[in-house]
């Protein structure tokens, strides 16, 4: 598998984060892996999952799980 630029894609904040920076998740769409990352350190590591996990993990979430 080739390597990301992460430095070159679009980021999004998660809609449950909050206006006062504190826990904050970003994402970005549209890529082989679902990278995620802590807002508040941009230049920070990004943590790479598989579409299906990252997918699995959001459905656990939502459903309380």
């Amino acid at each position: 598998m080739r390597a990301i630029d992460l430095s070159t894609i679009s980021w999004r904040k998660s809609s449950h984060s909050n206006d006062d920076g504190g826990a904050c998740l970003e994402v970005a769409d549209d890529l082989p892996l679902v990278p995620v990352r802590d807002s508040k350190n941009p230049a920070g590591p990004a943590l790479l999952f598989q579409a299906a996990a990252w997918s699995a993990f959001v459905d656990g979430v939502k459903s309380g799980d």
